[in-house]
This record gives C-alpha cells, sequence and structure tokens, in this order.
C-alpha cells in the first residue's frame, strides 16, 4: 500500500508500506471528476497543473490537523497501468478503507450556501444539495460509507458537514441503508438480498465495477475479468457469495434499468 505525505519543502511524496508496517493514515473518498491526478502525474511531477490536486491537498492538510502524517487518495496511489496492481488494489479497498484512521468525503457539489437572515428556515444551507450529491450514486462509494469507523462529511470549501453518526438520519434516507448497518461494521448482519439492494441505484462508469464495488461488503475476493460484462460479473460474484444468480438481469439492476444505462452510454437518452 502505498501513502502520501507532505514533506518539509510542502511537496507530496509516495511510500510504499507492507502490511505489518502501515503507519495510521487517513483516506479519501470522492466523485472521480475530469483532471485527477494520476500515479503518472505523481512520478513526472505534473501533479500540481491537474485541477485534481486540490482534493489532494485538502485531504493531507485535514489529515495533518488530525495528527496523522500520512494519507490515501485512490486516483494516485495505484498504478492503474498494472493490471496487477490494479487487481490486488480492488480486492484491498474495503480493508483499507476499514482500516483507516479517518475517511474524508470530499462533496464537490455541496457548496455553502450563506443563510440570509430573513430566511428562517430550519434546513441547513447545504442539505438539498447534500441529498442531491453525486457521491451517492456511484458504485465504488457504498464501501466506502460502510467500511470505515470515522467518515466525516466536508463541502465544496472544504467545510465539514458532519460525520456518519451525527448524519446518520440523513445519510439513510437517501441511501436507503438501515442506520445499523451505518455503525460500527455491522452490515454484515444483513442479508444477502438487502446488502445487493443498496446498491441498486448506483452506477460505475465500468459495467463489472458494479459488481467489483461490492467484493468488500461480501468479503470476497475474484480476479478481475474487466470484458465479461456485468451479467457475467454478477453471476461470478452470487457464486462466490453462496447465493447464485437467477434470471437474466444483474440483481441490481432491471431490465429497463440496464437499457436506460445502456442507451445513456451511447448517448440516446
Amino acid at each position: 500500500m502505498r501513502l502520501l505525505r507532505f514533506k518539509n519543502d510542502g511537496d507530496i511524496s509516495l511510500t510504499e508500506f507492507f502490511e505489518d508496517d502501515i503507519p495510521e493514515y487517513a483516506i479519501l473518498s470522492h466523485r472521480w471528476e475530469a483532471g485527477e491526478v494520476t500515479f503518472k502525474n505523481l512520478m513526472d511531477s505534473t501533479s500540481k497543473s491537474k485541477a485534481g490536486y486540490g482534493k489532494i491537498q485538502f485531504c493531507g492538510e485535514q489529515a495533518r490537523r488530525d495528527d496523522l502524517e500520512y494519507f490515501w487518495v485512490d486516483t494516485c496511489c495505484i498504478d492503474k497501468s498494472s493490471s496487477a496492481e490494479l487487481s490486488e488494489a480492488i480486492n484491498s479497498m474495503f480493508r483499507w478503507y476499514q482500516k483507516a484512521t479517518r475517511c474524508y468525503v470530499y462533496l464537490s457539489d455541496v457548496p455553502i450556501r450563506k443563510r440570509k437572515a430573513s430566511d428562517r428556515s430550519a434546513e441547513h444551507t447545504w442539505e438539498s444539495a447534500f441529498r442531491a450529491s453525486k457521491w451517492f450514486t456511484r458504485g465504488w462509494t457504498l464501501q466506502e460509507l460502510l467500511a470505515p469507523s470515522s467518515v466525516e462529511f466536508y463541502s465544496r470549501e472544504g467545510k465539514i458537514l458532519g460525520n456518519k453518526r451525527t448524519l446518520e438520519q440523513l445519510i439513510h434516507e437517501i441511501t436507503g441503508v438501515p442506520a445499523t448497518a451505518l455503525r460500527d461494521n455491522l452490515h454484515s448482519q444483513f442479508d444477502v438480498d438487502e446488502r445487493f439492494s443498496w446498491a441498486k441505484r448506483r452506477q460505475t462508469t465500468r459495467g463489472e465495477d458494479k459488481a467489483y464495488s461490492l467484493f468488500g461488503i461480501f468479503d470476497i475476493q475474484m480476479p478481475l475479468l474487466y470484458g465479461e460484462g456485468e451479467f457475467k460479473a454478477f453471476q461470478r460474484l452470487r457464486e462466490a457469495i453462496g447465493s447464485p444468480l437467477k434470471g437474466k438481469s444483474s440483481p441490481v439492476t432491471t431490465p429497463d434499468a440496464e437499457r436506460t444505462s445502456w442507451l445513456s452510454r451511447k448517448g440516446l437518452s
């Protein structure tokens, strides 16, 4: 596992640690957008010119405020040009989030509006944007919500909005995940079909990732076979769980949803 840290000159460095030697660290959860910093950008010193560098700075600075020297960001701590490393990372991802001392959720689409003096509404100025955040629609962020014990939510400006405990009811209303499943890794107490239901409205860029992003939620490790398609990926996942897939649609989508997703990818909807 590679971890980031700020050097004395303010630049960021990467250090690789093996399982028994991993120090305490913070971890970033976010939605991938244009201009993310990659492993290659860090290696060739072009990271500061990328739009996503601000998120890395935010994570590192917040970690430092929490007295954590090291932090992890998925965009640049994994060399995705290596299929072997990518496979190991995806199979380890849930555990990495689970072992993080702090998880910071950066919500780029949740700004904090200044409340007008005449506005007596009890709603937080950011709550409607929070409810509509695309972070709650992505496949990979489900495990990032469930795995860590400490999950803190931050606005676009880097201001804290609350944590998994203080926002528990709101998160339940948005995601459909029971409040008890949000606490202390109690999600494993829920049956297979209910856990699958938490992912049914979530999307991933690649169809197979809808299944691969659930590995940790079911405590499963499997080889990645990009190109096998969403259905076969779910078929393998169900078989590994011991709950064979029935029918011809994945357990988290209906045929209509699959058609809509395909049309969207083709730019036809």
